[in-house]
């Protein structure tokens, strides 16, 4: 079963559209560049590869997230110890829906489930080969 480690934010693109890289693995211990970084201040840099299971990435218009690894007071380390989530929708983005929230070691479903409830889901890639 695969968890998630990471939120990547990539931006909006020529669009407009938000995407967001969610990254999987099957391993707890994961660790990536500038992870113990407090504040993070747009340090930390995605797991390293070999720890990587899958990639589902969120392109949307109206959902609009906070990363940690972009906090001005915690680090990616903090979301690891279950102190802040990964990832989390704005304020404006979210309007009268539930504010959708991603922890470190959430399980694939379980983001799945939360993204269904707002008619969202996450592309996959087909194949991952990151050898």
């Amino acid at each position: 079963m695969s968890h998630l480690i990471y939120i990547n934010g990539l931006g909006p693109n020529y669009k407009g559209d938000n995407i967001y890289e969610f990254i999987f693995s099957d391993v707890f211990d994961v660790w990536g560049e500038n992870w113990d970084s407090k504040p993070a201040h747009g340090t930390p840099t995605p797991p390293d590869i070999k720890y990587i299971q899958k990639v589902g990435v969120l392109r949307n218009t109206e959902v609009v997230m906070e990363l940690v690894q972009n906090s001005d007071y915690m680090g990616v380390i903090d979301a690891m110890e279950d102190i802040i989530a990964l990832g989390w929708e704005t304020d404006e983005s979210c309007g009268e829906n539930k504010r959708l929230v991603f922890k470190f070691g959430e399980s694939e479903k379980s983001i799945n489930d939360k993204l269904y409830e707002r008619d969202i889901v996450l592309e996959f890639e087909k194949q991952v080969s990151y050898a």
